[in-house]
């Protein structure tokens, strides 16, 4: 897991108080970082355009044009002059060396942008949309400095903002380069260095990124057990069959040692899994609410979940009456997509809002969530997922656009679940059931629009 910051500015303050670094330090750092990348990636003589900002930002492209001078063909283009201490004397730097401010016709084999960083804070001007309009439309590799130009600390952005190849982030990692927005628009991210290593420039966050060393399967280690062992996972069954037929497959595949499925009337069911009109008593979690309709009557649902299980919900149960009180439970996991998730947060009294707002400050609904129900475990489905319970939060980013096909979210569900029945915390449970899913679905090797709950499923036996 990665520290994310929505801003690094007390980080910054804190290498120059604590660890006697300069601005200037840091700043020659970052240009390094960006040298060394573009070194790593293109031959010399490539013709590199770098557009600077007036700020601390656009130093930063200054000094990078001056480290580039000479090994690389270099233009720079400075909009706004320059502003800051730093920025002056860069240009000073640059300047010595006979780079001079130059328009952006032409083409170039890279284009950075060095033009805001992640202090921006404000509507872009005419001038800067201009030039972003340009950048854009140019064909060459795009880095963007920091963040992509445009985008705002909380990951929303108006157009235009620059569209990266890759974002070099300096110091660490932002959260909002990690909102649903952003995805489109970041390209690889990368973090570099300013002069002291991260584990000494970062201090602890509640806000970490998920990787992909962070999976931890349920691999069997115990050599005298039996399927009981492994727990029970009962899925009600409603109105959609497939759905519960979904997750209980995933869940029988993911380690789980029986599942049944919770029906009024007898069903069609794959042979693997069981069926049952009552709560079986060796059921150690419930799934619920996905594909579940009208299929229970409320009496029915209260007799199936008056117990302490864990509960893994989803879908339809979001709109049902008795979800407020389910939210009241110790162990609980809610697994909702963003239009799900404005109905959980109409139901809390948190807030009255459609999509596009949640979607804009998808974060802070969330922070507000956790911290009116702190038991509950929120997976919020997404570009990147968030996971998130009290005041620890996490993002993952591994997901791919093979998921957005029916079935996902219940392949999801069953994950979850089946690492409920065998003992794992809600919080690790979904951590660990969101990693799988998207995982799995990068192991899917043929076209993205192809893929089926069923090919995920078959994709967990290869992680």
């Amino acid at each position: 897991m990665q520290n994310l910051y929505l801003d690094v500015s007390h980080l910054d303050q804190r290498s120059v108080t604590k660890f006697a670094l300069s601005e200037e330090v840091m700043m020659e750092h970052a240009a390094m970082a960006m040298a060394h990348l573009i070194r790593s990636r293109f031959a010399p003589d490539s013709s590199i355009l770098i557009v600077c900002g007036s700020g601390n930002n656009g130093a930063d492209g200054l000094a990078l044009a001056r480290l580039l001078r000479g090994e690389y063909h270099v233009s720079i283009h400075i909009p706004f002059g320059a502003s800051s201490p730093l920025a002056h004397l860069q240009r000073e730097r640059v300047e010595t060396l006979g780079l001079k401010h130059s328009s952006l016709e032409g083409e170039y084999d890279v284009i950075v942008d060095a033009l805001f960083g992640s202090g921006l804070n404000r509507p872009l001007g005419p001038t800067a949309i201009e030039v972003l309009v340009s950048m854009n439309r140019m064909s060459g590799y795009k880095i963007a400095c920091d963040v992509p130009s445009g985008l705002y600390a909380d990951g929303t952005f108006d157009e235009p903002i620059f569209h990266a190849d890759i974002t070099l982030t300096m110091g660490s990692l932002k959260r909002g380069l990690f909102s649903d927005a952003a995805k489109e628009i970041v390209g690889e991210i990368k973090v570099s260095e300013l002069g002291i290593n991260r584990s000494y420039y970062e201090i602890p966050s509640s806000w970490q990124l998920l990787e992909e060393t962070d999976l931890s399967l349920p691999y069997r280690v115990h050599t005298s057990t039996n399927k009981g062992s492994y727990g029970h996972l009962a899925v009600l069954c409603g109105e959609k069959i497939g759905a519960s037929v979904i997750a209980g497959s995933a869940a029988l595949r993911f380690g789980t040692g029986l599942v049944s499925l919770i029906s009024n009337e007898n069903v069609t069911i794959p042979y693997e899994l069981m069926q049952s009109h009552s709560l079986p008593l060796s059921a150690t979690a419930i799934a619920l609410g996905m594909g579940l309709g009208v299929e229970f009557c409320d009496d029915e649902l209260s007799s199936l979940l008056d117990n302490t299980l864990p509960l893994v919900l989803d879908a339809d149960i979001f709109y049902h009456p008795m979800f407020g009180k389910l939210l009241k439970r110790e162990s609980i996991v809610l697994t909702p997509h963003p239009k799900e998730f404005t109905q959980i947060l109409r139901v809390c009294g948190i807030a009255d809002i459609d999509v596009t707002t949640l979607q804009n400050s998808r974060f802070a609904y969330v922070e507000q969530f956790c911290a009116a129900y702190p038991n509950a475990v929120l997976v919020l489905k997404g570009a990147n997922v968030i996971i998130a319970q009290g005041e620890q939060f996490f993002i993952n980013p591994l997901g791919t656009v093979a998921l957005a096909k029916g079935g996902s979210g219940d392949v999801l569900s069953g994950l979850i679940g089946a690492l409920l029945t065998q003992g794992y915390t809600p919080l690790i449970a979904a951590l660990q059931g969101s990693l799988t899913h998207t995982l799995a679905a990068r192991k899917f090797d043929k076209n993205n629009y192809a893929l089926t709950p069923f090919d995920l499923i078959e994709r967990l036996t290869c992680l």
